[in-house]
């Protein structure tokens, strides 16, 4: 395995998520288009993108053992395929149903791409390089969400509806075609570890995965930290930014971008603390929950409009939790071995998501309500009737810590178990402050106490 052969295959894999990123995130910029083209309601545009994660969700432990078993080029060139038809679909879609299958053929082929491209990483790096390398993949991709707020809205808003979902789909096809001609499944000479047969035996691998308490650990972190920045990008946010606090467009677009700038920012210093300090993952992931909880109660809470400064901060803590959600990941591949890898990534996966799906549809389905009750005063995007409904991510963000919290004991539980200790924070960090005082003192330069 050459190095520069590694990073060939791991920048192909990137550019497909990046497209998948983009084919998912679209549908949260023609929020209000696409209320006026299917003279939908709130929970009916929410539906979309619910249907969408729904399919995604859905699927990710199916494609999870089909990756195991097939390999991540089939896998990733399939999934381009079916966005790509998806987005050709939306492109002529006039009514709901139409516009529905359009979606649902997205969140499959979407489905297929991440663990794929996840997958591939442990197979051409080293290990010591996998955390960090895991964290660039993520938020490399998530440069998709710039392609969708700025060209795609730029062709949408300048070209109209169907030129646009047009882009998109010659998008997926192109990454459909690069996958197929350059991208390999492992590198030369490698054995490929012979794959599960059978219902019987696919069903006790799913069975071992998810019996895994770090598999669980895993699936809670992504749920808790991933879903808020989720439902902000590809659905709420921009009718939030626009028609609740009454921004202009170049604004949010701006915001977006900011959005996705900080994450991958952020991405690489998450990784190496993941690698640095891997019994600490999961008070990162709480610490990130409990910021996100403070960002978004400061900004409901707050009489009138929100100042710019303050919704700036609140992107910038969701966007955190993007990166901090790869740590569930992590959880994945430190607990399972890697003919199971697929498998568990792939119940991780469909924690964020599910999380997503639930809070879409809440605040869809309570913005509808209020719009009923003739509490919204006409205005079906208010600034009060979303205060209401977005306070749904509250109940989302506690469940998810109490998951972690609990999933976290059955591990440290079965560390311990294994002779693995997990003191608390403020114990280990005295006992490597004593360990360096006591090692200049004797002399010897920085202490290596193990951990």
């Amino acid at each position: 395995m050459t190095a520069p052969r590694a990073w060939l295959i791991w920048t192909i894999g990137v550019a497909s998520y990046l497209v998948a990123v983009t084919q998912r995130t679209s549908f949260g910029v023609v929020g209000l288009e696409a209320t006026e083209r299917f003279n939908a309601s709130a929970s009916a545009i929410s539906f979309f993108t619910v249907l969408q994660l729904l399919v995604y969700a859905g699927l990710q432990i199916p494609v999870g053992v089909l990756v195991d078993r097939f390999g991540s080029r089939l896998m990733i060139a399939s999934g381009a395929v079916l966005m790509g038809a998806g987005q050709l679909q939306l492109a002529f879609a006039e009514n709901i149903p139409g516009g529905v299958l359009g979606r649902v053929l997205v969140g499959a082929g979407d489905a297929m791409t991440f663990i794929s491209v996840i997958r591939l990483i442990p197979l051409w790096f080293a290990p010591a390089r996998v955390p960090l390398i895991t964290q660039l993949t993520g938020m490399s991709g998530q440069l998709g969400q710039l392609i969708s707020v700025i060209p795609f809205a730029l062709v949408l808003h300048s070209l109209g509806w169907s030129p646009a979902f047009l882009m998109l789909a010659g998008m997926s096809g192109m990454a459909a075609v690069l996958v197929v001609v350059l991208l390999k499944d492992m590198p030369p000479g490698t054995v490929r570890a012979e794959s599960v047969q059978g219902l019987r035996a696919t069903g006790a691998s799913l069975k071992r995965a998810w019996s895994q308490p770090g598999t669980r650990l895993g699936m809670w972190s992504h749920f808790t930290i991933q879903f808020s920045g989720t439902v902000f990008a590809m659905t709420w946010g921009y009718p939030f930014l626009i028609s609740g606090q009454g921004l202009e467009a170049g604004v949010v677009a701006m915001l977006m971008a900011l959005f996705v700038g900080t994450g991958i920012v952020v991405g690489p210093f998450i990784g190496r603390f993941v690698s640095r300090h891997p019994l600490r993952r999961s008070t990162m992931v709480l610490l990130i929950a409990a910021a996100t909880a403070a960002a978004w109660a400061t900004v409901l809470l707050i009489p009138g409009r929100a100042p710019l400064w303050m919704l700036v901060g609140l992107v910038i803590v969701m966007a955190i939790g993007g990166p901090g959600s790869m740590i569930g990941f992590d959880f994945a591949r430190t607990f399972n071995p890697a003919h199971r890898l697929g498998t568990a990534t792939g119940i991780v996966n469909v924690g964020g998501f599910c999380a997503a799906l639930i809070c879409i549809f809440l605040v869809g389905l309570v913005l509808d309500l209020l719009y009923s009750t003739g509490y919204s005063n006409g205005v079906l995007y208010g600034l009060e009737p979303f205060r209401i409904a977005l306070s749904a991510q509250f109940l989302l963000l506690g469940f998810g810590a109490f998951a972690i919290l609990a999933s976290r004991r059955k591990v440290r539980r079965q560390m311990a178990a294994q002779g693995v200790t997990v003191p608390p924070l403020l114990k280990t960090l005295a006992a490597r402050r004593r360990a360096r005082v006591e090692s200049r003192r004797a002399g010897n330069g920085p202490g290596s106490k193990p951990r």
